[in-house]
């Protein structure tokens, strides 16, 4: 059953009676209290249609473990070579811009238009939302963005400019020690590769609680 948001209540049904494929409600907007409730409750907006948002909140979950995350001898040799450098939290607005026009095989344009911007910008501000980023001579290679729920980073998206910079800022925040895991949403093939695997959604919500 798909249920319809109110715009008055930012409270959501359950999540565990979202339909197969994830989707649980639609309708209400993006405002702060109403994104860090769903959040919390292991929900996520993916995108709107003609004004109308849709909340997920998948049976099973994607996630990377930072102990599991695999780091290759040639990404080992990159992260020596000084060549890049990494941030937090220092070019918020610019991350998500570029993760929003990042190419993506198989998708026409992007969910990430401007009233996503502006709702996670607006997370970022009130110290929710963060970013880790990716710089090579004082440009911004790379980075990804997310939401933070206790030590859960909620990954959002992420980009690349050049070869490597997204796995970059993934493995420094990792290896940070903030987060005991990484929501990465749903199955991506190139994060399997890098350690990312489902677990069911009553697991993933022991870590949330």
């Amino acid at each position: 059953m798909i249920f319809r948001l109110h715009e008055q209540d930012i409270r959501f049904p359950d999540p565990a009676l979202a339909e197969e494929d994830g989707l649980l409600a639609i309708g209400g907007d993006l405002h702060p209290n109403r994104l860090i409730n769903a959040y919390q409750n292991g929900i996520f907006p993916w995108y709107q249609h003609e004004g109308v948002f849709f909340w997920y909140a998948p049976h099973e979950r994607f996630v990377l473990f930072p102990d599991a995350f695999k780091i290759s001898k040639s990404m080992r040799q990159i992260l020596r070579s000084g060549r890049f450098s990494i941030t937090q939290n220092q070019a918020f607005s610019e991350v998500i811009q570029a993760c929003a026009q990042q190419p993506r095989p198989g998708q026409d344009g992007t969910w990430i238009d401007g009233d996503m911007q502006r709702a996670y910008i607006a997370l970022h501000e009130a110290g929710h939302a963060h970013s880790w980023e990716c710089w090579t001579d004082g440009k911004l290679m790379g980075g990804l963005y997310g939401v933070e729920v206790g030590r859960v980073f909620c990954g959002e998206s992420m980009f690349s400019r050049v070869s490597n910079a997204s796995k970059l800022a993934l493995a420094a925040l990792c290896g940070s020690g903030i987060y005991s895991l990484i929501d990465c949403q749903v199955y991506s093939s190139h994060l399997a590769t890098l350690g990312a695997t489902m677990i069911p959604q009553d697991e993933y919500m022991s870590y949330l609680k």
